[in-house]
C-alpha cells in the first residue's frame, strides 16, 4: 500500500448487489481524484475470481479475501438473501479480512454477513427497512436501528438499503478528510451530502409486518387508500368491532406501532406523494392527506422525514411538471 493511502476493500460474491458496490465505490474514487490520492479501492471475492451481481452484471475483482492486506476499510455490499445462511468461506472470509481493517462496514444485507461472523454481537446495527425484523430476530445480540440510513457502532459502521451506501462513504469520506471534501463529492455525485430522514420516510403499508386478522389487514389498505378519512382511534376500533382500547392492544401487538404513529406516517407517505406528483398548494395536499391544516402537516413532516413540506416539494418534485409561460411570452 502506498504511503498515506487509504486501501479500501469492497467484499463482493456471486449475487451481490451492483449499487452496494459501485455507490461507495464512487464516493471513494471521487474523493480520490479529488485528493489526487487518498484512496485506492479494490474488490474482493472469497475465491479471488470475478462474480455475477443479481442483476447479471460481470465485476472482476483484484484479489481473495484470504489474501487480503492490512486494511483501512472494509466494505461488505450487500444482496445475500436474509433467508438464505451465507457460504461459511466467506463468513470466514469476512471475519479475517475484518481483522486486518482499522474499520469494518456493510451496506443493505451486508450487516447479515457481519452478524454471521460475530461481529455485530453486542452492538448497534441496521440493514435495509425491509430486513431488520429479520435481522433482529435472527441475531438477538445485535441492537438494530430500523430507521438509520447508518449507524456507527465504535470501528462498525453498518447502512440500509442499496444507495444508503453512498450515505455511509460520504460519512467515512467526511471523517477522514473534512466536510468540504465530502461536500464537493457529493455535488459531483449529484446526490445529498446527508438525505433527509431516515428510512422511516419509505413507505409504511411495504413496512408493515404481515398480520393474521383479516379484518386488520382490511383496515390497512383502507388506510393507505382514503388517508383524509376518519381514521381516529374510535371509528378504527368501530370497524373491528373492538372497544378502543382493545383495538388499540391488539394493532400494536400484530402491527409493531400503535394506531396513532401508523395513521400519521401512512398521511405523511400520502401528501409526499402529492407533493411529488402534483401542483395543490400545500393547505390542500394536507386536506387530500387527511392532516386537516398545513401546520399539523408541517409538524408531522419534521418528525418522520426531516424537513418542511415545501422543502420536501423543491427537493423531490418531478421535473416533469409543467412550467407556466412567461405573462408576457407572445401568444401563437
Amino acid at each position: 500500500m502506498l504511503v498515506g493511502m487509504r486501501e479500501v476493500l469492497i467484499v463482493v460474491y456471486d449475487g451481490v448487489q451492483s449499487l452496494d458496490v459501485t455507490g461507495p465505490a464512487e464516493v471513494f474514487d471521487g474523493a480520490a481524484r479529488l485528493l489526487r490520492g487518498g484512496y485506492r479501492v479494490r474488490l474482493a471475492s472469497p475465491d479471488g475470481r470475478e462474480v455475477t451481481t443479481s442483476s447479471g452484471l460481470r465485476l472482476g475483482v483484484h484479489t481473495g479475501l484470504s489474501a487480503a492486506a492490512p486494511l483501512d476499510t472494509l466494505v461488505v455490499a450487500g444482496g445475500l438473501a436474509p433467508d438464505v445462511s451465507p457460504d461459511g468461506g466467506l463468513v470466514a472470509g469476512v471475519r479475517e479480512a475484518a481483522a486486518a481493517a482499522r474499520r469494518v462496514t456493510s451496506v443493505c444485507t451486508g450487516a447479515f454477513l457481519l452478524a454471521a461472523a460475530g461481529l455485530l454481537e453486542g452492538r448497534r446495527a441496521t440493514t435495509h427497512w425491509a430486513y431488520c425484523d429479520r435481522l433482529a430476530a435472527a441475531h438477538p445480540g445485535v441492537t438494530v436501528a430500523p430507521d438509520a440510513i447508518y449507524v456507527r457502532d465504535g470501528p462498525v459502521v453498518t447502512s440500509a438499503g442499496v444507495t444508503a451506501g453512498i450515505d455511509l462513504a460520504l460519512a467515512l469520506v467526511e471523517e477522514d478528510h473534512g466536510a468540504a471534501l465530502a461536500r464537493e463529492v457529493a455535488r459531483w455525485l449529484v446526490v445529498f451530502m446527508q438525505r433527509p430522514g431516515g428510512q422511516s420516510q419509505f413507505s409504511r403499508r411495504a413496512r408493515t409486518r404481515p398480520v393474521r386478522r383479516e379484518a386488520l389487514r382490511a383496515l390497512l389498505d383502507h388506510i393507505a387508500a382514503e388517508p383524509a378519512a376518519d381514521l381516529s382511534l374510535e371509528a378504527m376500533a368501530a370497524r373491528l368491532a373492538m372497544s378502543p382500547r382493545h383495538f388499540s392492544r391488539v394493532f400494536a401487538e400484530q402491527v409493531g406501532v400503535s394506531p396513532g404513529r401508523y395513521v400519521e406516517e401512512s398521511r405523511v407517505e400520502a401528501a409526499r406523494c402529492l407533493l411529488e406528483t402534483g401542483d395543490d398548494g400545500v393547505d390542500t395536499v394536507a386536506r387530500l392527506s387527511g392532516f386537516g391544516s398545513a401546520e399539523t402537516m408541517r409538524r408531522a413532516f419534521l418528525r418522520h422525514v426531516g424537513v418542511p413540506p415545501t422543502a420536501y416539494r423543491d427537493r423531490f418534485g418531478t421535473a416533469a411538471r409543467p412550467v407556466a409561460p412567461r405573462p408576457d411570452a407572445a401568444s401563437g
